[in-house]
């Protein structure tokens, strides 16, 4: 299991998660955290995940400003 800390990059996360994901092991479980402001990042997040070719295993509000989102490539 890879944790992935994206909060430092606000609601410009999604470029670096994208690269994180080409480069993520198959089989192996990820999860990023990430900031939300409205809930539009959390649907980005899910978009990205399903174009990458990954599963959605787990998406869910981490505090009041933090979203977790649990990913596998089988």
């Amino acid at each position: 299991m890879l944790r992935y800390d994206l909060r430092h990059l606000k609601d410009d996360f999604e470029p670096r998660m994208k690269e994180i994901l080409k480069s993520h092991p198959a089989g192996q479980v990820g999860i990023f955290l990430f900031e939300v402001g409205d809930f539009t990042p959390v649907q980005r997040s899910a978009d990205l995940v399903k174009e990458s070719g990954y599963e959605l295993l787990n998406s869910l509000k981490f505090n009041e400003v933090d979203w977790t989102v649990v990913v596998k490539k089988s």
